[in-house]
């Protein structure tokens, strides 16, 4: 039995074993080359070692699922937040198209309507309307460096809004026909009946005063300018009847109306020129009448 310990003991050298694996490995290749024995042998080890490749794998596959979700949701995300406000900017650009194309209708209009007055007129536009409960007025941009003078009458394409009660050098103050203390002289286009309608201070609302109730007035009737007042022109569109209440204990009927125009509809208006005064009718001298011949020899025998 040999007594040397294992720490002791050499086997082939290196060199010798480098020599024998080397042999080895070129007989193995010549035999896979010439009897094909090999390819069955490397598909069982690699379906062995397959899910430990796949195990071996997957903290990188991991990693790079996850990067390319996390990539592709903050795409997502700036695209989604460009998208609106690429939104906001084409909603608000479509809005302003739209008022730009309510304001070329009303100016069109506008237009149409000076083509039907005959007296000149100023195209003013309305700045401010203060919020004043006991009185109904709105700021024009339009004063006396425009040659605005108090007393004019402003309208728009839809008939009367009110008239100019104090002027500025730039600007000028309009008082509303809704206004408590307006008044405008008016008459029916159907029966001609002539009237005055009222401001009531309140928005939207006018009012014929001191109309019997036996009138010939129906809901619905179309109030024009009767231009009898020599400040209001002829013809132009002021309400619309909306509401008629009669009592036998009232002498008067309570006739609500609508306006036909208003400051919160439009905000281009046109500013009337001052109508004429009246021609005056002269007055002719009165011409003594003449006297006959034997007329005045009465005259003288009477004398005597």
């Amino acid at each position: 039995m040999d007594a040397t310990p294992r720490f002791f003991r050499h086997g082939p050298g290196l060199l010798a074993r480098l020599v024998f694996f080397v042999m080895l490995s070129l007989v193995l290749m010549a035999l896979d080359t010439r009897f094909r024995y090999l390819p069955e042998i490397r598909q069982v080890i690699a379906m062995a070692v397959y899910p430990l490749q796949k195990l071996a794998y997957l903290p990188s596959v991991l990693y790079s699922r996850l990067d390319s979700g996390v990539f592709v949701s903050q795409s997502l995300i700036d695209e989604v937040a460009a998208l609106k406000q690429q939104h906001l900017a084409d909603r608000g650009n479509l809005q302003r198209l739209q008022a730009l194309e309510a304001e070329n209708i009303r100016l069109r209009k506008l237009l149409d309507a000076t083509k039907q007055l005959e007296n000149k007129f100023v195209l003013s536009e309305i700045l401010s309307v203060p919020p004043d409960p006991f009185s109904r007025k709105a700021i024009l941009d339009k004063g006396s460096q425009h040659d605005i003078q108090p007393g004019q009458v402003v309208v728009d394409d839809a008939g009367v809004v009110g008239q100019i009660t104090r002027v500025y050098p730039l600007l000028s103050e309009m008082t509303l026909i809704t206004d408590k203390d307006h008044s405008v002289p008016v008459q029916s286009l159907r029966n001609g009946l002539r009237s005055v309608v009222s401001g009531t201070g309140a928005s939207g609302v006018l009012e014929m005063r001191y109309l019997a109730t036996n009138a010939d007035i129906q809901r619905g009737d179309v109030l024009v300018t009767s231009g009898i007042d020599g400040v209001y022109p002829p013809g132009l569109p002021v309400a619309q009847v909306s509401e008629i209440r009669s009592n036998v204990t009232n002498a008067f009927a309570r006739i609500a109306c609508v306006p036909a125009a208003g400051v919160d509809r439009n905000k281009q208006v046109l500013i009337l020129s001052l109508l004429p005064p009246a021609p005056e009718i002269p007055v002719e001298p009165a011409v003594p009448a003449k006297v006959s011949p034997a007329e005045k020899k009465r005259g003288r025998s009477g004398v005597h």
